[in-house]
């Protein structure tokens, strides 16, 4: 009887082995192929930065990544919501599709950082004279999900289901007046054909330290709905106010007015709100009091339900702040995003592949108020967005430029995270999947 256990735990051991030394391999696999990448992602990262392009208007940057594609002999598709690219790649055994997703977009913002491939680049955005700036690390973001591509191409023959990669144009907005972004990709059929069974999505952090990567289950960043004001006065002479009837004044009390909407409305022990102008325009000459004033602005709430209420009392204490003073308001509030929800079921089968990537170094977030249109997709798939870090180590938060201004910075260092777990995430998915097959196919 000795014996025999003595054999049993022997065989025991080595199947353990031969596990630890296949998962090593594997690991250590991609390991070396995100090192032997890491040049050509920061030359693609820094070509990105210098020429950047509007949203809907990437047409050079779309080139670059179809043309990468093509190369690595993964079907591509072009044009998509625009100028959306997309590239197919099926494995050699059949299992899940997968879509990896990353955005394309720069930002109507003038650089300031010195830095050798800073943007020069200028244009116009909604009628008015703008630099180009990547001022949100979408230009990283391209770079780590070509590097994927390339690697995971390379390991084609060991793939058990097909990867999509999803280079999305337009995630800050498409232009006044066109349709685009997430919500045109969904509707022109990105997640079919083959049809997409879970998304993972990524963003660089300038506030995130290097090799660190942060998550959260459910609600991680929140809906972004903009609103606009227009207010109808009665003009008059600027030295005569009393025969008009002024909207500049009333505007500047519907702003404040909206504050307490946040400050005394609303329960903030149940989730954040955010209400912030941003927007005011009135006016033509000094001496004279304009007809009519448009407030601008947004709105951020990490659940539906508070959404509508803030929505709701938005529009009444616009209106009823306008006929206090005997003018009116006319309301209008559209949804740009939803709130990017993480499946919690999902989140908790993929934290294993995200401790792996970062060294352990995966770590649960705070919700944040800031939106993402990846939101569209993770509605109509199981989805998982989580942030990578892009500050360099020893940097204090304080002092990091925040996201969407001229100072914006990130460190190339930190894309070897975000390539590592997009890989380990797309591995570890499919094996999981060919486990959960095969208990079935035994349990019958």
């Amino acid at each position: 009887m000795l014996v025999k256990k003595c054999v049993l735990i022997g065989v025991c051991c080595v199947c353990l082995k031969m596990a630890n030394a296949q998962k090593t391999t594997i690991e250590s696999q991609i390991e070396s192929a995100v090192k032997k990448i890491e040049p050509k992602s920061i030359a693609w990262r820094r070509d990105f930065h210098e020429h950047p392009e509007l949203s809907s208007r990437e047409v050079r940057t779309a080139k670059i990544i179809a043309d990468h594609l093509r190369s690595l002999n993964i079907e591509v598709k072009e044009n998509v919501a625009k100028t959306g690219v997309v590239g197919i790649l099926r494995g050699q055994k059949a299992g899940p599709v997968i879509g990896l997703r990353e955005d394309m977009d720069a930002l109507p913002v003038t650089e300031r950082v010195n830095i050798p491939f800073a943007s020069k680049v200028k244009s116009t955005f909604n009628g008015q004279d703008v630099g180009v700036m990547h001022a949100c690390g979408h230009d990283t973001h391209m770079a780590m999900l070509m590097s994927v591509a390339e690697i995971l191409s390379g390991m084609k023959k060991d793939l058990a289901g097909t990867v999509k990669f999803i280079f999305q144009p337009a995630e800050e907005g498409p232009p006044i007046g066109e349709e685009g972004g997430a919500p045109l990709m969904v509707k022109e059929g990105v997640l079919e054909n083959p049809k997409v069974d879970v998304m993972f999505g990524l963003h660089i952090n300038a506030q995130t330290p290097i090799g660190q990567i942060k998550y959260r289950e459910e609600g991680m960043m929140a809906a972004s709905d903009w609103f606009t004001i227009t207010i109808h006065g009665k003009q008059s002479h600027g030295a005569q106010p009393w025969l008009g009837v002024d909207p500049v004044v009333v505007g500047t009390q519907i702003i404040q007015g909206l504050q307490t909407i946040v400050s005394r409305q609303s329960e903030l022990t149940k989730n954040a709100v955010v209400i912030s102008t941003t927007i005011f325009k009135a006016g033509v000459r000094e001496n004279i009091i304009p007809e009519e004033v448009i407030l601008g602005g947004t709105i951020r709430t990490l659940d539906t339900s508070m959404q509508k209420d803030v929505w709701m009392r938005i529009e009444r204490t616009a209106k009823k702040i306008a006929e206090a003073s005997g003018a009116t308001a006319d309301v209008s509030i559209n949804s740009k995003t939803l709130v990017t929800y993480n499946d919690p079921k999902l989140t908790q089968l993929m934290i294993p592949s995200l401790q792996k990537a970062t060294n352990n170094n995966a770590i649960v977030m705070d919700a944040v108020t800031g939106a993402e249109d990846f939101s569209f997709f993770a509605s109509k798939v199981p989805s998982l967005f989580f942030y990578v870090g892009g500050m360099p180590q020893g940097k204090d938060v304080k002092e990091t430029a925040a996201h969407h201004t001229p100072d914006f910075y990130v460190d190339e260092a930190g894309m070897k995270t975000g390539i590592k777990a997009f890989c380990l995430l797309v591995l570890d998915y499919m094996k999981g999947a060919q486990s959960s097959n095969k208990t079935q196919q035994k349990s019958f």
